[in-house]
């Protein structure tokens, strides 16, 4: 892969465990959803997702107290919403802020990526957490701040990860064609539509999930890779 000048990566189960979000940013998210928007019910940015979230669902008014119940509806089902991840952000930004947990990081990530970075590749990250929560994961993660090394972040502003159209765009947004970009994901449809954009493709699959064939090149760690 001699050709490839830049690598974009998921982050859930493939930079960081799944078990990670799962278990405790989502937990706690949802826990300080409702205090965190009654306490910042004045901030702009605040009330900008929260009328985004009315307006996903449909609402054209909606009570404040309803709409935190549709959030925690939202994070219960796991939605990708743009809305949702915006403000799960910002509360997460808080947990790290207090110390209340850093982000898990698979052993193999770091080193690979910062030798990826000493090489010359332009590192970038694309997954269904919003921008600001990528950059929180890396830049409080149990291997340190990882941020430095990324060149720039997408998300589902971007567009939907299983879309072939949001990888174009993300190629034509670092400048480069499609087939010098590595996409990362540990997801097959994600790997499908950015194959489809003309991107090269590999799949992690973390132990212990058993390696099969997923019509991607598999590996079990970032060590195994060879851009």
């Amino acid at each position: 892969m001699s050709d490839i000048r830049a690598v974009l990566t998921d982050i859930e189960g493939t930079t960081s465990s799944i078990d990670f979000v799962k278990d405790v940013l989502f937990p706690y998210a949802r826990q300080h959803l409702p205090a965190f928007v009654e306490t910042h019910a004045d901030d702009l940015e605040v009330q900008h997702w929260l009328h985004e979230a009315a307006k996903e669902a449909g609402w054209v008014e909606a009570k404040r107290s309803e709409v935190i119940d549709l959030l925690i509806r939202w994070i219960d089902e796991d939605r990708k919403a743009t809305p949702l991840k915006a403000l799960q952000g910002m509360i997460w930004r808080e947990g790290y802020a207090s110390k209340a947990y850093v982000s898990h990081m698979y052993p193999d990530v770091a080193g690979r990526l910062k030798a990826w970075h000493d090489q010359g590749l332009k590192l970038y990250v694309y997954s269904s957490g919003s921008v600001p929560a990528q950059k929180l994961m890396f830049g409080h993660s149990e291997s340190g701040d990882l941020t430095p090394l990324f060149s720039g972040y997408f998300d589902t502003q971007t567009g939907h990860k299983r879309e072939t159209e949001s990888y174009r765009r993300i190629a034509e947004a670092i400048g480069l064609p499609p087939s010098q970009v590595l996409f990362l994901s540990d997801i097959k449809e994600e790997l499908d539509a950015a194959r489809t954009a003309g991107m090269r493709t590999t799949q992690l699959v973390r132990p212990p999930q058993p390696l099969t064939d997923a019509g991607h090149p598999a590996v079990a760690d970032f060590d195994a890779i060879v851009p």
